[in-house]
C-alpha cells in the first residue's frame, strides 16, 4: 500500500492545495493515478525545497530560481533519471501555473526553469509479420484452450485498433459486438474517441467467449481472468514475455509495441499523421510526430541490409 501523502504545507497553503487537487480530477478529468502522481511530486518538492518549517503561501510565491534549480540538481545527485525528473517538475510547474490563472499568486521564476532534456526514445514497433506470427501463436500459450483464445483477442485489439492495453482490458460486455463498425474507447484523462473496427477483431472475440466457462453479462467486463475477474494487465505481459522466447523478438517487444506497429504500418501506407493522432488518442500531434523517426529507423535498417555495397563487405 501507498504511504499516504503529506504536505510540507501550513494552514494557509493547504486549503489550496485541496482545491488545485480538486480541479485536476473534476475539471481536467485526470485519472486518480495521475492525480496521485501529481500530487506526490509536488509533495516531494515542497519537502526538498524546504526541509526546515512548513512551507506557506507566501513563501511559495517568494521561490526563487536558485530554490527550483537546487531542488533539481539534488535530485540529479540521487541519480533520479529525466524522466522523472521533468514529471515532477511538470507537477509543480502545473501548480504555479493553477495559482497565476486563479489570481491566487504569481511566481514568475518558475517559468525560467527548464525541463531536464530526455533522451530520445523511439517506439519499439514489429514488421507486419512478427506481429502476425505473435497473434498467430498466442492461442497456444496458455494453460487451457478458452484462455489462449481470450490472449489473442487482446493481442488483435492491440495491433488492429491501436489501443492501449489498459484500454483494452476495460472494455465490457456489448462495447462490442458483430454489428459494430467502430469502438468507442475511453482513454486516458476519460477521453473518448472512435475508432474503426476490423471484422476480424469481432471474430476473435467472438471465439473466446463462445468457450468462456462464466457467464457474462452486458456491462460486466469482456475480458476474465483464471477466476472469473477482470483480466489484468500482467497476466498479458507475462504471455507476450513467453512469445518472445518461442518466436525469437526482442526484449523491447511488449504488448505496447502492437499498438506502435499499427501506428507505423499506417504511416507507412500513407495515412496522414492527424488521423493517427486521432486514432491514438494524443492529445499532442508532437507525440503522434515520433511516428516518422520510427519510420527513417526503418527504412535505414531495410537499406543496409538489401542494398549490395553493404551485402559486399
Amino acid at each position: 500500500m501507498k504511504e499516504q501523502i503529506k504536505f510540507n504545507a501550513d494552514e494557509t497553503l493547504l486549503p489550496i492545495i485541496v482545491r488545485w487537487q480538486s480541479w485536476l480530477l473534476k475539471e481536467r478529468l485526470y485519472s486518480k493515478h495521475t492525480l496521485d502522481a501529481y500530487s506526490r511530486d509536488l509533495a516531494l518538492f515542497f519537502k526538498k525545497v524546504s526541509p526546515n518549517a512548513p512551507v506557506s503561501l507566501a513563501m511559495a510565491e517568494q521561490f526563487e530560481v536558485h530554490d527550483f534549480r537546487r531542488f533539481l540538481s539534488g535530485r540529479a545527485a540521487q541519480y533520479i533519471n529525466k524522466n522523472s525528473m521533468g514529471r515532477e517538475l511538470s507537477a509543480v510547474k502545473n501548480f504555479y501555473k493553477w495559482l497565476d490563472v486563479n489570481h491566487i499568486a504569481k511566481n514568475s521564476a518558475i517559468s525560467i526553469i527548464g525541463s531536464p532534456r530526455r533522451p530520445k526514445v523511439l517506439p519499439k514497433a514489429l514488421d507486419a509479420q512478427d506481429a502476425f506470427d505473435m497473434l498467430s501463436e498466442a492461442k497456444d500459450m496458455a494453460l487451457n484452450a478458452w484462455q489462449g483464445l481470450r490472449d489473442k483477442a487482446v493481442l488483435t485489439l492491440l495491433y488492429g485498433c491501436g489501443l492501449r492495453i489498459s484500454e483494452a482490458l476495460a472494455l465490457n460486455v456489448g462495447d462490442i459486438n458483430a454489428q459494430s463498425e467502430f469502438l468507442r474507447v475511453k482513454g486516458k484523462g476519460n477521453k473518448e474517441r472512435i475508432v474503426p473496427l476490423l471484422p476480424i477483431v469481432w471474430q476473435n472475440i467472438a471465439a473466446y467467449l463462445a468457450k468462456c466457462p462464466y457467464n457474462v453479462n452486458v456491462g460486466e467486463p469482456l475480458f476474465l481472468g483464471a477466476r472469473g475477474e477482470r483480466l489484468c494487465s500482467r497476466v498479458i505481459q507475462r504471455q507476450v514475455q513467453k512469445l518472445r522466447g518461442r518466436l525469437g523478438l526482442s526484449d523491447n517487444v511488449t504488448p505496447h509495441a502492437l499498438r506502435h506497429s499499427f501506428a507505423t504500418q499506417l504511416l507507412a501506407e500513407g495515412v496522414d499523421m492527424r488521423s493517427i493522432q486521432e486514432l491514438l488518442g494524443h492529445s499532442s500531434l508532437i507525440t503522434t510526430q515520433r511516428y516518422t523517426d520510427v519510420q527513417t529507423e526503418t527504412l535505414q535498417r531495410e537499406y543496409h541490409k538489401a542494398h549490395p555495397l553493404e551485402q559486399d563487405k
